[in-house]
C-alpha cells in the first residue's frame, strides 16, 4: 500500500483519512505516539514534528488541507476536484480562507473542552470573532448546497474540517443557518464517505 497517513484519528490526520475514504483510496493509518513526533524517523516525513504526516510512494507532505488538495486532484478530478481553472482557484480560495480566517478562531474552544488549553475567556473571545467570517460563508451558501459547484467537493471537505471545530468546541453558530445546514450535510458524509448528499 503506497499511501500512509500518520497521526491520531482525533487530530487533523482525520481530515486526510476522510478525504482518502471519500475517494475510495486505500491507505495505511499509522497512529503515531505524541512522544515520537520529534524523532528523526518522523521528522523525515514532517519536519515540523506535528501531525499529520503523509507519504504516497516517495512523496512526503505535511499540512492536512494541502494533502487533501493533492489527494483530490490526483484521485478525484471531476469528482472531488474541479476540472476547470476557475473552480480550482475557488477551491484554493476557500481552503486558505478556512485555514486563516476560521480555524484559528475556533480551535481554542476545542482545546478548552478537552483540557489542553485553560483560558476559556480567550477561547470565547476568539469564537465570538468567528461570527464575521462565518457570516461570509453563510451568505455564500444562501441558495446553494455546496461551496464550489453543485456537488460535494474538496472545498467543502476542507472548510468543514475547520468549521467543525465550532461543533466540537460547543460554539453556537446558529446565527449562520446556511452554514449549520451545510455542515450537517458534510459531517454526515464524514461518517459515511461517498454518501449521496
Amino acid at each position: 500500500m503506497a499511501i500512509k497517513i500518520y497521526g491520531s484519528a482525533m487530530s487533523r490526520a482525520s481530515r486526510v483519512m476522510w478525504c482518502a475514504k471519500e475517494l475510495g483510496v486505500p491507505f495505511e493509518h499509522v497512529d503515531i505516539a505524541w512522544d515520537s513526533l520529534k524523532k528523526p524517523e518522523f521528522l523525515a516525513i514532517n519536519p515540523n514534528g506535528k501531525v499529520p504526516g503523509f507519504t504516497d510512494g516517495n512523496l512526503s507532505l505535511f499540512e492536512s488541507l494541502a494533502i487533501n488538495l493533492y489527494l483530490a486532484k490526483k484521485y478525484g478530478t471531476g469528482e472531488l476536484y474541479p476540472t476547470n481553472l476557475e473552480d480550482e482557484a475557488r477551491v484554493f480560495q476557500w481552503t486558505l480562507w478556512a485555514a486563516t480566517e476560521v480555524e484559528p478562531l475556533l480551535i481554542e474552544s476545542v482545546l478548552v473542552k478537552f483540557g489542553i488549553f485553560s483560558d476559556a475567556a480567550s477561547a470565547k473571545a476568539k469564537a465570538d470573532r468567528a461570527k464575521t467570517p462565518l457570516l461570509v460563508l453563510d451568505n455564500h451558501l444562501a441558495g446553494r448546497e455546496y461551496i464550489v459547484g453543485s456537488k460535494f467537493g474538496v472545498a467543502d471537505l476542507n472548510v468543514a474540517a475547520a468549521v467543525s471545530f465550532a461543533r466540537y468546541g460547543e460554539v453556537d453558530i446558529s446565527y449562520a443557518p446556511h452554514v449549520v445546514a451545510w455542515l450537517d450535510r458534510c459531517l454526515a458524509r464524514q461518517h459515511n464517505p461517498g454518501a449521496n448528499a
